[in-house]
């Protein structure tokens, strides 16, 4: 799935006032976390996350695996905090603007 700047524009939008649902420790990417992820996206479509992990090429890291793990995109990354997106494939809530 392809995003448009314009379409990841209006997604970093609705995230802003979101809190972190999942928090990722330590351990990193683990089956309980990457199950906690694909629950929520399937429940929100658009969750913040909070991934703990070393300095920042292992954030990357760990932000990739999930996002391939759960197969969503990442939006955005700022720190600590990241932004993914995965529509509902029968019936999504965010209506995304046209390209």
């Amino acid at each position: 799935m392809h995003l448009s700047v314009r379409q990841k524009k209006h997604l970093r939008k609705l995230g802003h006032d979101l809190k972190p649902i999942v928090t990722t420790g330590t351990s990193g990417v683990t089956p309980a976390v990457i199950a906690e992820l694909d629950s929520a996206l399937d429940h929100h479509e658009l969750v913040k996350i909070k991934v703990r992990v070393g300095d920042r090429q292992a954030r990357d890291e760990a932000l990739t695996a999930l996002a391939e793990a759960t197969k969503s995109l990442l939006i955005q990354r700022i720190g600590h905090v990241a932004l993914v997106y995965r529509p509902d494939p029968d019936d999504p809530s965010i209506i995304l603007p046209s390209r």
